[in-house]
């Protein structure tokens, strides 16, 4: 979780601090939020990419360790359709 926090909101800074930039360039309106979605996104693909990396990996040890939703869900699952093999 703290791996996804820092990730979320170094993105979240990443954007203001482009829509800033954007707009002391001179760009408003709506060019200005696309332009900043895609600056932001550029550079955090290249800045960011180990925090990405951690934040996968947590996401990944989260699912094997059996603490999600989705293994629970995939365990409940599973469990029907052994039952179902049975019969």
């Amino acid at each position: 979780m703290r791996a996804t926090l820092a990730y979320t909101s170094a993105r979240i800074l990443m954007l203001v601090a482009s829509l800033i930039l954007l707009y002391l360039v001179g760009i408003r309106g709506l060019l200005l939020l696309l332009l900043a979605c895609l600056v932001s996104g550029l550079a955090s693909f290249v800045v960011l990419s180990r925090q990405r990396d951690r934040m996968s990996g947590a996401l990944i040890n989260r699912l094997k360790n059996g603490r999600g939703r989705v293994s629970s869900f995939r365990s409940r699952l599973d469990e029907g359709a052994a039952a179902e093999d049975e019969d």
